[in-house]
């Protein structure tokens, strides 16, 4: 039986039972904020890093299969003659103040006018290091369509979406936008929520593009979750592109972050294929040190494990092979 996840009418909840709070309390991460001394932002200024606006405006191959990580979780995908984005966060600040709060370690590689015509922007739930208030408000007025987990929805129209362009699903629901092209969104174990208020109100999700000749995978933000990456893996899987996130883990929020360890975990239940990580390298969300994420995974991965990790603004041509840029260096 597919997992589903559970709603009571105001609130959804993880399939597994699952902390977000900290096992050792808030005063213990308190003591670690103050004294523990990892690099938890770069000590240098890190760019400026530049996509090729150009480039990537020009009408998308039916063959094609590229991808453009613009920081965190937000990619430009390029699948099968369609161009996708996913998570847009231009913000400064992972916050809700533009003031205080998470902020960048370089600035977006290309600049939020010059993203090219979509044919989807994919989020996968409502933080606000995934989901970035004035960024949707600016894409609002395209007239391009949104697909979103349910009650994401809300926020959007909130934000000058025309409901018409909004389209909010459940695990498994798919859309088709042609024939022979379909999202999917598919389970994650995760939370959400805004404000104090307003917690697991709203669904959070993972994403699978089924194109004609390639199938993707969009992780989102998840915690180990064995079941449900075996069950997107034999129904959809073989991929030919996984992205995955990779920061911001640690033992006391283990349930909904996954980490490089675990990640992999999640790649070899999805069946493997070229693994491009997420959610790293771009704000200081955790205790580790900033490059901690990446330097893991390299060395866990081992050369069985297809890599690729481009330059923030790369764009990379999946079909070429592995990419270690060694930006973070």
């Amino acid at each position: 039986m597919l997992l589903q996840p559970r709603y009571d009418g105001k609130k959804y909840y993880n399939v597994l039972p699952t902390s977000v709070s900290p096992p050792s309390g808030y005063g213990a991460l308190l003591r670690r904020y103050a004294f523990e001394k990892a690099e938890r932002e770069p000590r240098l200024p890190l760019g400026p890093f530049r996509a090729d606006a150009i480039a990537l405006a020009a009408p998308v191959p039916a063959t094609a299969l590229r991808a453009t990580w613009l920081g965190h979780s937000t990619m430009l995908l390029e699948v099968d003659g369609r161009r996708f984005l996913t998570d847009p966060v231009w913000a400064q600040r992972a916050s809700p103040s533009q003031l205080v709060g998470p902020k960048r370690f370089f600035a977006p590689p290309l600049a939020l006018a010059d993203v090219p015509p979509l044919d989807g922007i994919l989020l996968s739930h409502d933080h606000y290091d995934h989901l970035d208030e004035a960024a949707i408000r600016a894409l609002a007025p395209r007239g391009e369509r949104f697909f979103c987990p349910r009650g994401v929805g809300a926020h959007l129209r909130r934000w000058s979406v025309p409901p018409a362009n909004i389209t909010a699903l459940t695990w498994w629901d798919e859309v088709a936008l042609t024939p022979d092209f379909k999202l999917v969104a598919t389970p994650a174990r995760h939370f959400s929520g805004r404000g104090l208020l307003n917690r697991d109100s709203t669904l959070w999700a993972s994403w699978v593009l089924l194109g004609p000749q390639h199938h993707v995978f969009f992780g989102g933000d998840s915690g180990p979750f064995d079941e449900a990456f075996r069950q997107i893996g034999e129904k959809f899987g073989p991929f030919n592109l996984v992205m995955l996130e990779i920061g911001a883990a640690d033992a006391e929020w283990a349930n909904i972050h996954l980490g490089p360890d675990n990640a992999l975990a999640a790649h070899r239940l999805l069946g493997g294929g070229p693994l491009l990580p997420l959610h790293w390298g771009t704000f200081n969300l955790a205790f580790h040190a900033w490059r901690q994420p990446v330097q893991r995974l390299i060395e866990a991965a081992g050369p069985q494990v297809p890599l690729l990790l481009p330059t923030p603004g790369q764009r990379v041509e999946v079909a070429a092979g592995p990419v270690n840029s060694q930006w973070w260096k």
